[in-house]
């Protein structure tokens, strides 16, 4: 890792920043050593995920070995806390606890988007944005779409599609019943006609 962030600083004039772990596993949490030498490498801030490898996205993040790297004296780099922060409160109360400098959102994300504005108004005034609407959705969802088509082809972009629509609708009233023709549908075409069914079969329910 050092090596190659290294060789990275070394290459380009522009900000370099590290996302990494806690450590390999529970008998290797080095991340403050890690941190210490990342930092001295030249790098412009460091993001820290607070679970280790073997443990992917099991078990509960742990902040507080990124607050310490953050309270560390040597570190001077701003120092990001990513892990388990699914909403505008969580946000708030893991800035504050465990002082970072700000904070990286993952999982949270996918499919809902709007977090990071939910947090932003949150931590900006203390109360809560409204949900996005409907027609918000719908709209995420077709630039979503056509994106994954462009990068990735018609077959395989609907194909990875398919997973998203439940996170993109959640909450909807009768999304089971959308999720489930989205998911059958095998044509841009197809799933447009779908979205265009879908405000009015609500609002008539």
């Amino acid at each position: 890792m050092v090596r190659l962030t290294r060789a990275v600083v070394r290459s380009t004039r522009l900000p370099v920043t590290v996302k990494t772990r806690l450590g390999w596993d529970d008998d290797s949490k080095n991340i403050e050593d890690v941190a210490e030498r990342l930092q001295d490498e030249g790098i412009g801030a460091l993001t820290i995920h607070g679970r280790t490898r073997s443990q992917l996205y099991k078990g509960e993040a742990d902040w507080t070995l990124i607050s310490r790297v953050k309270h560390n004296p040597r570190i001077h780099i701003p120092i990001f806390g990513n892990g388990d922060v699914d909403s505008p409160e969580k946000a708030l109360e893991y800035k504050n606890r465990y002082g970072v400098d700000g904070i990286m959102i993952g999982r949270a994300a996918i499919g809902y988007p709007w977090i990071f504005r939910e947090i932003r108004h949150y931590l900006n005034t203390g109360t809560h944005l409204e949900e996005p609407t409907l027609e918000e959705r719908i709209d995420v969802i077709r630039q979503h779409l056509y994106r994954s088509i462009e990068w990735k082809g018609a077959v395989l972009g609907i194909l990875e599609m398919r997973r998203h629509y439940g996170n993109y609708l959640k909450g909807i009233p009768y999304i089971k019943e959308v999720r489930n023709q989205l998911v059958q549908k095998n044509s841009s075409e197809e799933i447009e006609a779908v979205l265009e069914n879908l405000k009015p079969s609500l609002v008539d329910g």
